[in-house]
């Protein structure tokens, strides 16, 4: 089994014909430098859209706009501490100079295990200043931006997990930011009146850094392998017995920011291969 972060393969990039998806308009990226993060800022960028991309880390960002070249498509890294509300100001005025300020893409997370009775408190501020209050901050700078362009429309979308339906022990903070993820999505697309449209994506273990980082520690804590981490640990509630890879949660972005997430309004796009909804 592969358990590495995969590669992006331009073929497996979902290219939607919309009016919205041209380089006038910008797409705002959090978290670009790995992972999901990464994925869409690629996705967004071959769909033609310019892409604002928010991360801390310079070098893998930097990589991240490369890669997007490589495929046709035009990312621009902004160096952006999620957790100072300058650099968040900052970054959407670097935004909105790049062109019309249409889409947003909350992604940027980090993990930590713990019990509820041994979590450590400022590890409980950094998550929710990441997690939470930069995509509530980033949407109340934005939201002004895209009513006052072209036809007023846009979205706003909100990456959640299976943890935004469940609750898994000893990953409290995670999953209260997962779930409040999804209310701030229904709070915006409340006073969206269906122009300004947010929605959120709940998907099971992807390939990314923070998940497969996770999966020789665990190994070790229970004496299996990292294969059996996987299929037995992550896996096992699952009926698909393989995690996402980061752009088909990428292309999830691009279907839910289009003319075809119409209907998309305040929901979540559950895809997590039947963890929450079999038994």
């Amino acid at each position: 089994m592969d358990i590495s972060e995969p590669k992006i393969d331009k073929s497996e990039i979902l290219v939607l014909q919309d009016d919205h998806f041209k380089p006038a308009n910008v797409c705002i990226v959090t978290g670009m430098g790995t992972g999901i993060g990464r994925a869409t800022a690629i996705a967004a960028a071959v769909n033609g859209l310019t892409v604002a991309g928010l991360d801390i880390n310079q070098e893998q960002g930097e990589r991240t706009c490369r890669m997007a070249a490589d495929l046709g498509g035009k990312v621009h890294f902004i160096k952006t501490d999620l957790t100072v509300d300058a650099d968040l100001d900052a970054a959407v005025k670097a935004a909105a100079g790049l062109g019309a300020v249409k889409f947003l893409a909350n992604i940027a997370g980090i993990q930590h295990i713990d019990s509820v009775d041994n979590f450590p408190m400022e590890k409980y501020d950094l998550m929710q200043r990441i997690m939470l209050r930069a995509p509530f901050y980033l949407s109340k700078l934005t939201i002004p931006l895209i009513r006052a362009g072209e036809g007023g429309v846009g979205a706003i979308g909100n990456m959640a997990s299976v943890h935004a339906h469940i609750c898994t022990k000893n990953k409290p903070v995670y999953n209260i930011t997962k779930f409040g993820l999804r209310a701030l999505s229904q709070s915006i697309a409340a006073e969206g009146e269906g122009r300004i449209r947010s929605f959120s994506i709940s998907t099971g273990f992807v390939k990314t850094p923070l998940a497969l980082n996770q999966i020789p520690a665990q190994a070790k804590q229970r004496g299996i392998t990292e294969e059996e981490v996987v299929l037995d640990v992550m896996l096992g509630k699952s009926r698909v017995k393989e995690m996402m890879t980061p752009i088909e949660v990428g292309n999830l972005f691009m279907l839910g920011f289009s003319r075809f997430g119409k209907y998309l309004v305040g929901g979540d796009l559950l895809f997590d291969g039947g963890m929450t909804l079999t038994y």
